[in-house]
């Protein structure tokens, strides 16, 4: 029998869980916590083989609860509970150790499938984020390979203006003139296709 914890602030919610979970033959309701403090500390010691894990929380996220909780129970499969599907906070929660996402609207039989999915391997999601989570990584894949693309030099001035150096001071750093470093510009910004500065560093660092 499969442990399930579940981490929800709302009453009403987590106790439909618990009952949708503990009504099926195949799982167990194991630990359930209301806020992301709690649930580090008594989650480990149920050691559920699945959590479902409320984005929003009083205090500590659900995403940042998610990052720490996979650093103390490596296995633990995590599908974030969400009321809306907001492509930003589960792009986040995926990064940080969610394997997948649950609408609070589900149906019993959309929960238990969602449990079942992950522990064989897959990622629930509505069709329409996982789009969009292809399509971010796929742009981040091509910001990686326009970064790649850039000279050794062009490479030491965009460095340069994401520390926030201005041209002279960039110039000064590298033993060029300003117009070189104007030149250099010109050119990372046609290579990484953007009109600014600021555009230009944060495709270096990338998105956060």
């Amino acid at each position: 029998m499969t442990k399930i914890g579940i981490v929800e602030d709302s009453k009403t919610t987590r106790e439909g869980l618990a009952t949708i979970i503990d009504l099926s033959p195949d799982y167990r309701c194991v630990c359930v916590c209301d806020t992301a403090e709690k649930a580090l500390v008594q989650l480990p010691k149920h050691a559920p083989e699945v959590v479902l894990m409320d984005i929003q929380l009083p205090g500590m996220s659900g995403i940042e609860c998610a990052a720490k909780l996979k650093k103390l129970l490596p296995e633990v499969q995590i599908i974030m509970v969400t009321v809306y599907e907001d492509p930003d906070r589960i792009f986040s929660a995926l990064r940080n150790g969610a394997s997948g996402y649950l609408l609070k609207r589900a149906a019993p039989e959309q929960v238990l499938t969602a449990i079942r999915d992950v522990q064989q391997g897959g990622a629930p999601m509505s069709g329409e984020i996982a789009r969009k989570v292809i399509l971010h990584f796929r742009d981040q894949s091509t910001v990686a390979e326009e970064v790649e693309n850039l000279t050794a030099r062009e490479r030491e001035v965009l460095e340069l203006v994401a520390e926030g150096f201005i041209n002279k001071e960039i110039a000064d750093r590298l033993s060029v003139t300003i117009e070189a470093v104007r030149w250099h510009l010109k050119r990372i910004y046609a290579k990484l296709h953007v009109r600014s500065r600021t555009e230009a560093a944060l495709k270096l660092r990338g998105p956060k």
